[in-house]
């Protein structure tokens, strides 16, 4: 059985989605593959409140404690595994579970001290919708997890770890006897990259629908765990704050919809993706939080230059309270980032994932904020340094470099990893793809880059820089040159303190270590290499890829 990955708005659909639009519904339309006979409302089992769609879903919600206890499609069962349901965080406890019926639509409030969480169903639809609320900290994390029951959905993709046969990280990373590795973390999708995560067998697909991430952390790069499958059975999970690989606090307020939603197969509506999802029939629910359309705004820019047109450019808007992002069009520039709330936010452009231009922003409910062309300086992109020589260019990420691809969906034991060793020749045409993307302290530290400079080259100082995108263990470069000039230690920059390079994940706080070479540590025959040792230093972190390291995406010794 085949594994579901992501999809974006506008591809084809394959099998047609069973949704409903909320119009047809209102109307009584009946469209192709919606069941007619069943009744749409709820009812009360005594431990459950128990709703029928009207359509192929019944689904129900346990009154003690919120938890989503029972999702039964066509007639299957779909909901947990090992005795468990599906929930917020790993289950929220007692809590105030209330139902209502509002004309096509039922409503399920929980109320568990400051977090409020809902689920709604609409007539005819095969679909849940949810919201989650956190005022703070007092639920630790904002995860939901659709928990699934083994055997549905068998597959062996890179976050399935259904055929491993041993644990070689923690108690989440597996190897397969080929050598292989699993884990739920290797998703390989940053949080823009897909618009929902699950599976299909060719006439069931179980999946969530991500929401907009207004209230999530972390930005549009944001790399976590989405899904897992294992002999116990499978998770599909919507994280907003995980406390995994986090650059930024965590946000408050009501986030949502994501939807759950089952198909006949095919890949859910595009009607249901967060850019497209309207949701006036939620206006008059009495959700806490909600804001609806009308009390949104939209920011709009006619174009950016100075762009090198090599590389996709993003335009993210953030804030403590919320966080948006757009794709800038390729041929001017252009974006558009609507439904975002009112306030003011710092805008920022990203080259690939390399933050160039920032500039503050302030968003109106019901208006569009436009803004003239952005020209991003040409000293924003440290690419366009004039160098002597550079590995890699400047992006904000590891790509092009040796494994950079492999490790957002494998361990860097695996066996299709290439050898950690890359010692490099500057001139060979192999630089970057022959250079390790993730250096570490008991792996691969001391990496050698040969050079040779011109007799005016080598009479002068230059100033070497070394980009990277993250750090485990407070992990950071000390270079020594030709054996005669060592830097001193950096202080280690601001990184998140959670296993990341393990873990399918290379985003963190990119930073650029600056190192002033004296004329003197160059040697003067000309005809000679000179040779640049790249040692990762910390006091911190364990052994082999748990000891201190670090993620490269760029190198460069500037004129």
């Amino acid at each position: 059985m085949s594994a579901a990955n992501s999809r974006r708005p506008g591809t084809h659909l394959g099998r047609r989605a069973l949704v409903l639009g909320a119009t047809a519904t209102a109307a009584g339309l009946a469209l192709p593959g919606t069941a007619q006979a069943a009744t749409f409302g709820y009812t009360d089992d005594g431990t459950n409140y128990v709703i029928d769609t009207g359509a192929n879903l019944v689904f129900k919600v346990r009154k003690s404690n919120g938890d989503l206890s029972s999702l039964v499609y066509r007639g299957t069962e779909y909901q947990g595994y090992g005795g468990n349901n599906s929930h917020i965080e790993s289950g929220l406890g007692s809590s105030t579970v209330t139902i209502r019926q509002s004309g096509s639509t039922i409503l399920v409030s929980v109320t568990y001290g400051t977090l409020k969480h809902y689920y709604a169903a609409r007539s005819g639809e095969n679909n849940v919708y949810v919201w989650t609320n956190k005022a703070d900290t007092s639920v630790s994390a904002t995860r939901f997890i659709l928990r699934v029951k083994a055997g549905l959905f068998l597959n062996d993709e890179p976050d399935s770890y259904t055929y491993t046969n041993s644990t070689i990280e923690a108690s989440d990373v597996f190897a397969k006897p080929d050598g292989q590795t699993r884990s739920k973390h290797y998703s390989k999708l940053r949080v823009m990259d897909y618009n929902y995560v699950g599976w299909t067998t060719g006439s069931v697909g179980l999946y969530v629908v991500r929401s907009n991430h207004e209230k999530a952390s972390g930005g549009p790069f944001y790399r976590s765990l989405l899904r897992h499958q294992s002999a116990d059975g499978g998770g599909l999970y919507e994280i907003l704050y995980y406390g995994q690989n986090q650059t930024e606090d965590q946000r408050f307020g009501l986030q949502g919809p994501y939807v759950i939603a089952l198909t006949d197969g095919g890949a859910p509506s595009s009607s249901l993706y967060a850019g497209t999802l309207i949701t006036s029939w939620a206006d008059s629910l009495g959700i806490s939080g909600y804001v609806a359309a009308g009390g949104r705004g939209r920011v709009a820019g006619v174009g950016i230059t100075g762009r090198n047109t090599t590389y996709a450019y993003t335009v993210g808007i953030a804030n403590s309270a919320a966080q948006y992002w757009g794709s800038a069009r390729s041929s001017d520039g252009y974006f558009s980032i609507a439904g975002a709330l009112p306030g003011t936010y710092t805008l920022t452009v990203f080259k690939g994932e390399l933050g160039v231009y920032t500039t503050s922003v302030t968003v109106t409910a019901g208006g569009t904020t436009t803004l003239n062309s952005i020209a991003i300086p040409s000293t924003n992109d440290p690419s366009n340094a004039s160098a002597i020589w550079r590995i890699n260019d400047w992006n904000g990420t590891p790509s092009g470099f040796k494994n950079a691809d492999l490790m957002t969906y494998a361990h860097p034991s695996d066996v299709r990893a290439a050898a950690w060793t890359g010692n490099v020749v500057i001139g060979s045409g192999t630089e970057t793809s022959g250079f390790p993307c993730y250096i570490w302290k008991d792996v691969n530290s001391g990496l050698l880059v040969y050079f040779k400079l011109t007799a005016a080259q080598a009479a002068a100082a230059h100033t070497l820089r070394i980009g990277v995108t993250t750090a485990f263990a407070n992990g950071r470069p000390q270079v020594v040159v030709n054996d005669t000039w060592t830097s001193a230690i950096p202080s280690p920059p601001t990184q998140p303190t959670s296993r990341s390079l393990t873990n399918g994940s290379y985003r963190g706080n990119n930073n650029t270590f600056t190192y002033s070479v004296p004329a003197s540590a160059w040697l003067t025959d000309t005809s000679q290499y000179n040779v640049l040792k790249i040692n990762v230093v910390s006091g911190s972190g364990t052994t082999s890829y748990l000891s201190a390291g670090t993620a490269i995406d760029a190198l460069d010794l500037l004129t």
